[in-house]
């Protein structure tokens, strides 16, 4: 049987006699960036303080863009669930397509982080003459990197053996295992986020305090997003999973969410012994 035969039998589910998935016009990705650019411009507008007359432009948009945002993530996320699950439309053709999709994505954070690394250790390596020519600069005081932050990195560390074990579960058939796991995954994940955010309260310098303060919190703030995000996306697979979508043979959301995070955990530990152990020196 050749395997153009072997994709389109396993596609006859769908009523379509061709392994390919044509994706339906969509409003969403419009939707999207409409709603992200409120997000993002917003926030611009309210850390500047731009006002026209008595108006503050930057106040409540940040919020309503990010409502927008989850929004279109849900309606997003209902939408591919209902092509997977009751379409059927993820033929094995369509999912080496969607692993290709994932790859690149991480492949596109790796060098938006890249930028984040270049700048820190341009500024690190070769501190410039208004800093004294030292680093980190003589008025920031650093964290100590094996206080808080040890604590959030044996918690990431954490949250990836819990979802490697939800991974293995899924490939063994363990459906209750898979729930368990990742249901710790995202307590993990949200553990971490609560740290962080009582690290940035107790922080002695902020965004404003120079290249190290700007540094500090555009490379942490991004990763920590990205936590955020990937918590997001694990708690939908934990969802998906209560309600049986993920099969040993088709479970490319949960795999998909596994690679998010650990990507996720790589990065911290580059950010733990770039910014907090070597920057604390």
């Amino acid at each position: 049987m050749s395997n153009d035969h072997h994709d389109t039998i396993t596609y006859k589910d769908s009523g379509i006699a061709q392994p390919w998935h044509l994706v339906r016009p969509s409003i969403w990705p419009l939707i999207g960036a409409i709603v992200a650019g409120l997000m993002v411009g917003g926030m611009v507008l309210y850390m500047h303080k731009d006002k026209i007359g008595s108006v503050d432009l930057g106040a409540g948009w940040p919020m309503i863009g990010l409502v927008g945002v989850l929004y279109v993530m849900y309606r997003w996320w209902k939408t591919i669930i209902h092509e997977s699950s009751v379409e059927h439309a993820h033929s094995p053709v369509v999912k080496i397509g969607l692993r290709y999709g994932m790859a690149l994505f991480i492949a596109s954070e790796v060098m938006f982080f890249s930028a984040f690394f270049w700048a820190y250790y341009s500024a690190a390596l070769y501190p410039p003459a208004i800093l004294g020519g030292v680093w980190p600069p003589a008025n920031i005081k650093t964290f100590d990197p094996f206080d808080m932050p040890s604590i959030m990195t044996l918690i990431l560390l954490l949250s990836g053996t819990t979802v490697t074990w939800a991974h293995h579960a899924v490939l063994e058939g363990k459906q209750k295992e898979m729930v368990k796991a990742l249901a710790l995954t995202v307590a993990l994940g949200f553990s971490f986020s609560l740290c962080q955010a009582y690290e940035y309260h107790h922080a002695e310098f902020s965004i404003k305090s120079g290249m190290f303060g700007s540094t500090f919190f555009m490379a942490t703030g991004f990763h920590g997003l990205h936590v955020i995000i990937g918590t997001i996306f694990l708690a939908v697979c934990w969802w998906r999973a209560k309600q049986g979508h993920f099969t040993q043979e088709s479970h490319f959301g949960l795999e998909a969410a596994a690679w998010y995070w650990h990507f996720v955990d790589v990065v911290w530990l580059f950010l733990f012994v770039s910014i907090y152990w070597y920057g604390s020196h």
